[in-house]
């Protein structure tokens, strides 16, 4: 009988675990699809503070993305 009640269980536990890990994507992850301009911008802004990039780079990107408007 106790073994009957582990599998019984068991069986729910693997049914939970199972319904949790098949979602789908769309309800995992909310983002947006392309990110927006302003966006874009401030991420190049940091990497260009952070020394990632130099000048020549920064203001190439930067023209490119005002550009791309």
């Amino acid at each position: 009988m106790v073994i009957v009640m582990l599998l019984f269980w068991g069986a729910v536990v693997a049914v939970v675990i199972a319904a949790f890990r098949h979602r789908p994507s769309s309800e995992i992850s909310s983002r947006p699809a392309a990110p927006s301009h302003e966006s874009a911008e401030r991420i190049l802004n940091e990497r260009f503070a952070r020394g990632e990039i130099d000048e020549t780079e920064y203001r190439a990107r930067r023209t490119t993305l005002r550009n791309s408007e």
